[in-house]
């Protein structure tokens, strides 16, 4: 059978092949220590809800990527970019996003009936946590195949 625990490993075991991508962690945002700078880059990822459509469940996952701000001291002379990485952070962690729904959407988890489900929403976040992170959070469906026989 193809379960809860094959999801979640699969969607680990991707996030983590990703080169932006140090550390995968699962379940409340808030059981993380988020002050440990060697973690970052970290995916975090949180199963919502099933739903289960008789041959097919599907999963409501929603996923934050995201990385430490890091602030300059000298004085600002790009106004536009500014004194931090914010956003390079965005732009990295939006390709392990784009990765990973693309290979959901067609991809190896595609073909291994890991299949996205509907388009995904993606938001943007900067200092939700204690400290100073940027990043997206993608709220996503995934179809997986109930194979689980009535005997």
């Amino acid at each position: 059978m193809i379960g809860f625990y094959n999801l979640i490993d699969t969607i680990k075991d991707e996030l983590i092949d990703n080169p932006f991508v140090n550390t995968v962690t699962f379940g409340d945002i808030y059981d993380v220590d988020l002050n440990k700078k060697t973690i970052f880059p970290l995916s975090h990822f949180i199963v919502n809800s099933a739903n289960y459509n008789g041959t097919v469940w599907t999963y409501s996952i929603s996923l934050l990527c995201m990385d430490i701000v890091d602030e300059s001291k000298a004085d600002v002379t790009d106004y536009f970019k500014g004194n931090t990485n914010e956003q390079d952070i965005f732009n990295t962690q939006m390709n392990v996003i784009g990765r990973l729904v693309e290979k959901l959407k067609r991809g190896d988890l595609y073909a291994n009936k890991y299949q996205l489900n509907g388009n995904p929403s993606i938001e943007a976040f900067t200092d939700r946590f204690d400290n100073k992170l940027a990043g997206w959070t993608l709220s996503f469906d995934v179809d997986v195949v109930n194979d689980m026989t009535i005997c």
